[in-house]
């Protein structure tokens, strides 16, 4: 299940799945997906080991400026996936 992180002020969305075991260690995915015309440019992320995959769209400057936003949320990110996303972690 994918649940709502953030949402930027140029439309892009920010969403993750819960936690997940991969290969043994826990892993959170992460799909970034922004609006253009006619389409949307989208790029996944693995954390903890930030690993990027399936660029579509999103230019380099555009990509380092989303490992900067990833990078300073990933502990919350991580945190809101092991409790089933962000409106479950306030039962908590």
């Amino acid at each position: 299940m994918m649940h709502a992180f953030m949402q930027l002020e140029d439309g892009t969305e920010i969403v993750h799945s819960d936690a997940e075991m991969i290969d043994g260690k826990e892993c959170v995915r992460v799909y970034i997906e922004k609006p253009v015309h006619l389409g949307f440019k989208s790029v996944w992320c693995i954390l903890p080991d930030y690993l990027w995959k399936d660029n579509d769209g999103f230019d380099e400057d555009e990509i380092n400026s989303l490992k900067e936003i990833i990078e300073s949320t990933a502990h919350l990110i991580i945190r809101f996936a092991r409790q089933g996303g962000l409106g479950n972690a306030a039962n908590f």
